[in-house]
């Protein structure tokens, strides 16, 4: 199924197969009133974004403006408002979704609650969703966002601060880090993209230690509307792109030397390796309550190998398996909505992308998709 078609690992299309697309199904329609929203299976973050902020209101709702809601939510959903409204998939309300076997079926918590329970982070594994219903929240209309951009030289105190300011996190905040090339001098730094959606003023105080760090080549923080701050991690189209995540439950300095390692023979200038927090409210979630199996993560660490020339993949790709696997001791799992097909990564890693909730996937997928017709996914097999 392709919904936003935004799939790192190419998930969203086929060969020898068949996809369903419903890029076209972009409807939205927001209830002020009840504070929620119904959007089709095809809709973008950017539009459902533009629709809610007319009311004030929006859902925790990724990063990126061009990734469709539908897979972000069904694989768990990080983003700006984590810390304070949990995931993407928390905040799914109900959904519309299509079975192998042609029903059209309604997943609330009175109709088929063991079919939500599998598409909050279940994956794409149970039918095609053809809308969703989410609980909306009051954001904006402006928050505290940007980049802060410090010379490398600074480096071994950087992510020392960044723990220090996690360990007391307001549920207000989230951030990434980043070790990645300036955009203009091509020099390596070290990045911090925050976004804060409580006062301005609060959001200030909050960010204080980051730039008393050390003054930044770069301060790009600063008011400006919800909608804007869901464009800054947004990447140029048109490049190649290989990734590979985990979750960490902390940034220890084994995990940096490791990353400061790789990053030291880092293959294309384009490339990053990244920490995104998962934030407070996220955590604090039951990990049986939904299907997302991470909720004792601290953060997503990524690595992303990012090239013009496709000729050249071989080695970009061999940099970013080879820091994974440097790195898959401190690992508890894959973030499911970047892991690739069972034939690429095995099936041991996508049990352990759905932690302890993979039985009951299974049990459920057998319920569901017995066939198991939804395969080309991060798969869970039928099992009785």
């Amino acid at each position: 199924m392709r919904g936003g078609g935004h799939n790192f690992p190419g998930n969203s299309v086929c060969n020898d197969g068949l996809m369903i697309d419903l890029s076209r199904m972009t409807g939205v329609r927001v209830d002020p009133a009840a504070r929620t929203v119904r959007a089709q299976g095809g809709t973008k973050w950017g539009a459902f974004d533009h629709e809610t902020q007319a009311f004030g209101l929006a859902a925790p709702g990724g990063t990126d403006v061009d990734t469709g809601i539908a897979g972000l939510t069904l694989g768990g959903g990080i983003g700006w408002l984590s810390g304070s409204h949990g995931l993407s998939c928390d905040n799914l309300v109900s959904a519309d979704v299509v079975t192998a076997d042609g029903r059209s079926l309604t997943a609330s918590a009175n109709e088929n609650p063991d079919l939500l329970w599998a598409l909050r982070g279940g994956g794409g594994n149970f039918g095609v969703v053809t809308s969703l219903e989410y609980q909306l929240h009051p954001v904006g209309p402006e928050v505290l966002a940007g980049f802060l951009v410090y010379p490398f030289s600074k480096v071994n105190g950087f992510f020392a601060m960044v723990n220090e300011l996690t360990d007391s996190m307001p549920d207000e905040l989230n951030l990434i880090t980043f070790l990645n090339a300036h955009p203009e001098s091509g020099d390596k730094v070290c990045t911090i993209l925050l976004c804060h959606h409580g006062s301005i003023e609060e959001g200030e105080r909050v960010i204080r230690p980051l730039r008393e760090f050390g003054p930044p080549l770069l301060d790009g923080v600063r008011p400006m509307p919800y909608t804007e701050a869901q464009k800054l991690a947004v990447a140029p189209a048109g490049r190649n792109n290989y990734l590979k995540s985990h979750f960490m439950s902390q940034v220890s300095d084994d995990v940096v030397d490791i990353a400061l390692e790789y990053f030291d023979r880092i293959t294309s200038p384009l490339s990053s390796i990244l920490f995104q927090y998962l934030g407070n409210a996220a955590r604090r979630v039951p990990v049986n309550d939904t299907a997302f199996g991470h909720r004792g993560a601290l953060c997503e660490w990524a690595t992303n190998a990012v090239f013009l020339d496709p000729g050249e993949s071989e080695v970009h790709i061999r940099w970013v398996r080879d820091l994974a696997s440097a790195l898959s001791p401190f690992s508890s799992g894959a973030y499911i909505n970047q892991v690739g097909t069972e034939a690429e990564e095995g099936e041991e890693e996508i049990q352990a992308a759905f932690g302890d909730n993979f039985q009951r996937l299974a049990a459920l997928k057998q319920k569901y998709d017995p066939t198991n017709l939804f395969s080309h996914n991060q798969n869970i097999r039928p099992r009785i």
